[in-house]
């Protein structure tokens, strides 16, 4: 599995570096560091833009400037975990990939179905691999079409050992946590509390914070962790309204990682549910998400108002945390990923399941011991 974590370094790709760790450390896999040479970002970028409008593909197979790669080893599984499909060139630092592997895997992570036709030209890009997973669900189905072949959806996920408070919970000083995209409505209507000296609200104050580059990527995802486990309250909202090439608003209601890492943390979630199928299937338990309105025009009462209700919210602290343990870890998406593909699973991994069904377990006697 290459990874590109060493030039690449966007604190909104961690989440799925995180994922690449978490079955390097459980499963018989090499994850393989790619590095890039000076001048790269140059040539990428000309590769990129360039890229769009070449029908032939000649400019997808180039590399961009990393230092090339040849596999030393065969290998019954080549899986690329891109964030987008301009990350495949960087698979082309790998030489003669395919003369290695047995089986090919692409999981892309963000592709918005109305983007899918300008993408015309990189998605040829996909007909390399033999299975092709995409994050988003409603993309699925037009991504199928468009590649004439079945696309599966991969739901988001989350490191649960890392975020979990348990089994020795910390005090939850910070009252609510927002990370990321907000509504201002909402944000503006907690500044206000904050201001009013009622909670601790810990948000973003700098712009562009997703694209700032983390010194360390896991020390970034050990330092968010340990924020949200100590929050009460965790915002979070689907995505994503974007503006369509005519300049229309598209809505695509996606379930986005926040909501695993909030759960996964304890947690209570606070925003809007997306409105597709993945939320009711995913997070299909009781007060998974406390609905506002993103006008922020009920958050401070629905503070005030769950804050009064100190065991309905420690009920779904609970609930939240031990459904992110038995459902949500990274490791359940790589378990989905191997059966597709025909793989045995490694040891690694069945003890990793075991771990964290170990760890479920002594918080569902404190949700029983609540109820």
């Amino acid at each position: 599995m290459p990874t590109w974590r060493a030039f690449n370094r966007g604190a909104f790709q961690c989440g799925l570096y995180e994922a690449q760790d978490v079955i390097a450390q459980c499963g018989d896999v090499d994850l393989i560091s790619l590095r890039a040479k000076p001048g790269m970002k140059w040539k990428e970028q000309s590769l990129k833009n360039l890229s769009y409008h070449d029908p032939t593909g000649v400019l997808r197979s180039v590399n961009p400037g990393l230092e090339p790669v040849r596999l030393a080893k065969d290998y019954d599984l080549l899986i690329v975990v891109c964030q987008n499909l301009r990350d495949l060139l960087y698979l082309n630092a790998i030489e003669n990939w395919k003369d290695r592997v047995g089986t090919s895997v692409c999981w892309l992570d963000e592709m918005w179905a109305y983007l899918v036709p300008g993408y015309k030209h990189w998605l040829k890009a996909l007909e390399q691999f033999d299975h092709v997973f995409v994050g988003y669900r409603g993309t699925a189905a037009p991504l199928s079409k468009a590649l004439g072949r079945p696309c599966h959806w991969m739901p988001g996920g989350v490191d649960a050992l890392r975020f979990s408070p348990y089994p020795n919970a910390p005090e939850r000083f910070i009252d609510v946590y927002s990370i990321g995209r907000r509504h201002e409505g909402i944000h503006n209507s907690l500044l206000g509390l904050a201001r009013e000296k009622e909670i601790f609200y810990l948000h973003d104050t700098l712009s562009h914070m997703s694209s700032a580059e983390p010194i360390d990527d896991q020390q970034h995802r050990d330092m968010y962790a340990n924020v949200a486990k100590r929050s009460r309250f965790f915002l979070v909202q689907p995505g994503k309204v974007v503006p369509d090439i005519a300049g229309f608003q598209v809505v695509q209601s996606e379930l986005g990682f926040r909501y695993y890492e909030g759960a996964a943390a304890g947690a209570v979630l606070l925003g809007q549910a997306p409105t597709d199928e993945s939320f009711s299937e995913m997070f299909d338990w009781k007060d998974s998400v406390f609905e506002i309105n993103p006008d922020g025009t009920d958050v401070v009462k629905t503070v005030r108002d769950l804050v009064a209700q100190p065991d309905r919210i420690h009920s779904a602290s609970l609930r939240n945390a031990e459904q992110s343990l038995l459902r949500h870890d990274w490791i359940y998406r790589w378990k989905t990923l191997f059966e597709h593909v025909g793989l045995s699973l490694p040891p690694g991994m069945t003890a990793r399941m075991h771990r964290l069904k170990t760890l479920a377990s002594t918080i569902r006697q404190q949700t029983l011991r609540v109820s």
